[in-house]
């Protein structure tokens, strides 16, 4: 999945402000800065998966990157700034069994996405999409074994 996935952003990735939301062990993300993103900011609510991310940006003397341990909710309440602008690309994979989904993706909206952004969505194959903000329009889908992963561009500029 991630090497589709990356093969579909690869006109994009370069230069891109990236947001790993639900990071985990950050694999999306790290991807992302060995492929030529400009910035990504983990998010990961977990004190030693967030540590342990750190640790490895770090051995991997990798730049413009930032971790911040708290729940993704938490982050996006906050409003973007200058020192944390938008997204050009977001990599939204909750734990299947979360129930903030809408929420996340509405809250993403009030700010935190450029026109044209790329949000990348992975969920429990077994369970339906869940309503996602009307400005998202789906780009690509795909499934692997339990996983249902789509990317959707989003139309709504950043205030």
């Amino acid at each position: 999945m991630r090497e589709t996935l990356f093969n579909w952003l690869q006109p994009r990735i370069n230069g891109a402000r990236c947001l790993d939301l639900y990071a985990g062990s950050g694999a999306l993300g790290l991807e992302a800065l060995s492929r030529g993103a400009a910035a990504v900011v983990f998010v990961e609510q977990q004190r030693a998966a967030s540590m342990a991310l750190e640790r490895l940006l770090r051995s991997w003397q990798a730049s413009a990157w930032t971790v911040r341990c708290e729940p993704a909710r938490q982050f996006l309440a906050a409003r973007p700034t200058a020192l944390m602008p938008p997204f050009d690309i977001v990599f939204l994979d909750p734990p299947y069994d979360a129930v903030e989904l809408p929420q996340t993706s509405s809250a993403l909206e009030r700010g935190w996405l450029n026109a044209g952004s790329r949000i990348y969505l992975e969920h429990a194959r077994s369970a339906a999409l869940p309503t996602l903000p009307a400005g998202w329009h789906e780009l690509r889908a795909g499934t692997a074994g339990e996983v249902g992963y789509h990317l959707f561009e989003s139309t709504h500029p950043a205030p």
